[in-house]
C-alpha cells in the first residue's frame, strides 16, 4: 500500500510540474541554449582544471516540452475605436476640420469651405491673400486692419466686400483683373487710409471716403471719363496720389491743400491752367507741401503756362518744349 501511495503522488506532482506556466520571458542569448541537463556534465569537464585557474562558465538551459509563453489578452474593439477618434486632427480652436462651422480666431468661411485665415494667411490683424489665384473677395474677420490680396484672379468688388469693416485702414488689390466696383464698395470704410488698385481694368472709380491719405490707382482704364469731378476736393488728409498710365486727358482739380506727391506720367494731358497749383487772386500764395509733381510722358509744354506753377517749391517734372 505504501509502494502505491508513492506512486500516486509522484504522479500528481509530476503532472503539476509539466502543466506549470512559465510567468517570466525566457533568454535564449547563449550559444549552448539548446543543451539539456544531461549534456552538461559533457560540455564542461572541470576535473584536470587548477584550483587557482578555474573560470565559472555559464550556460542558459532549453526548457523541456513545448510551452507557449503568456501574452497580454487582446484590447477590446471599444478601446481601438477610442484612440482612432483621439487620432483625429484638431484645429486650434478645438474644433474638428469636418464640421460645418469655425469659429474664433479661424475667421469665417469662404465660398470653398475653407476659412479665410486658413486659405490665406493672417498674423494679427493683417489678412495676406497674395497669389492664391482668387476670382472674389474673401470674408474677413471683423477686426481685420490690413488686407493684401495682389496678384488673384478678383474681377469686380462688391459694395458687401468690405462692409461692417469698421477699422479696415489698408486694401491692397494689386494685379487683379478688376474691371467693376460697386459705388459704395469703400465709402463706408470710416479707418480707411490706404486704397492701392494698380494694375487692373478700372473705367470708373466710385466714390472714396475722405479720410484717404495714399491713393494708388495706377495702369488702369480711366480715361477722360473714369474721375469725377471734385473727386478728391474734401480729402484733407491726402498726401500721395498716384495716376499714371490712365489715359487721363487733364488734371482732376481742385487737387487737396496737403497733397505732397502727383504722378501722372504717360496719360493724354494736353494743357495746364493758371490755378491748377496756384491761387491767381493771391501772388503771394506758396503751395509747400506739393514738392513731387510728375508730368512726364504726356503731350504737354510745361513753357507754355510757367505762371500754373510758380507758387510750388520745386517744378513739375515734364517737357518743356
Amino acid at each position: 500500500m505504501k509502494a502505491l501511495a508513492r506512486l500516486i503522488v509522484g504522479l500528481v506532482l509530476l503532472d503539476a510540474a509539466v502543466t506549470a506556466p512559465t510567468l517570466e520571458s525566457i533568454n535564449y542569448d547563449s550559444e549552448t541554449y539548446d543543451a539539456t541537463l544531461e549534456d552538461l556534465d559533457h560540455l564542461y569537464n572541470y576535473e584536470n582544471i587548477p584550483v587557482g585557474r578555474a573560470e565559472i562558465e555559464i550556460a542558459t538551459v532549453m526548457p523541456s516540452g513545448n510551452r507557449e509563453l503568456l501574452t497580454p489578452p487582446p484590447q477590446p474593439e471599444e478601446a481601438e475605436e477610442e484612440e482612432e477618434e483621439e487620432s483625429t486632427p484638431r484645429l486650434i480652436d478645438g474644433s474638428s476640420p469636418q464640421e460645418p462651422e469655425f469659429t474664433g480666431v479661424l475667421g469665417p468661411q469662404t465660398n470653398e469651405d475653407f476659412p479665410t485665415c486658413l486659405l490665406c494667411t493672417c498674423i494679427s490683424t493683417t489678412v495676406y491673400c497674395d497669389d492664391h489665384e482668387l476670382d472674389a473677395i474673401p470674408p474677413l474677420p471683423k477686426n481685420t486692419a490690413y488686407f493684401y490680396s495682389r496678384f488673384n484672379r478678383i474681377k469686380k468688388i462688391n459694395k458687401n466686400d468690405f462692409a461692417s469693416l469698421n477699422d479696415l485702414r489698408r486694401i491692397d488689390l494689386t494685379s487683379n483683373l478688376i474691371s467693376e466696383i460697386d459705388e459704395d464698395a469703400f465709402r463706408k470704410l470710416p479707418q480707411l487710409r490706404e486704397l492701392v488698385l494698380r494694375d487692373n481694368k478700372i473705367r470708373q472709380l466710385p466714390e472714396l471716403p475722405t479720410t484717404l491719405r495714399f491713393i494708388d490707382i495706377s495702369n488702369n482704364r480711366l480715361g477722360r471719363k473714369g474721375i469725377k469731378q471734385e473727386a478728391f476736393k474734401d480729402m484733407y488728409d491726402l498726401h500721395h496720389l498716384y495716376l499714371t498710365d490712365n489715359n487721363l486727358d487733364h488734371i482732376p482739380l481742385p487737387l487737396p491743400e496737403n497733397l505732397r506727391a502727383l504722378h501722372l506720367q504717360n496719360n493724354n494731358i494736353l494743357e495746364m491752367h493758371e490755378d491748377t497749383f496756384c491761387n491767381v487772386k493771391n501772388l503771394t500764395y506758396i503751395r509747400k507741401a506739393l514738392e513731387d509733381i510728375r508730368l512726364d510722358g504726356n503731350p504737354i509744354n510745361l513753357s507754355k503756362t510757367p505762371q500754373a506753377y510758380m507758387c510750388l517749391p520745386r517744378l513739375p517734372i515734364g517737357s518743356l518744349i
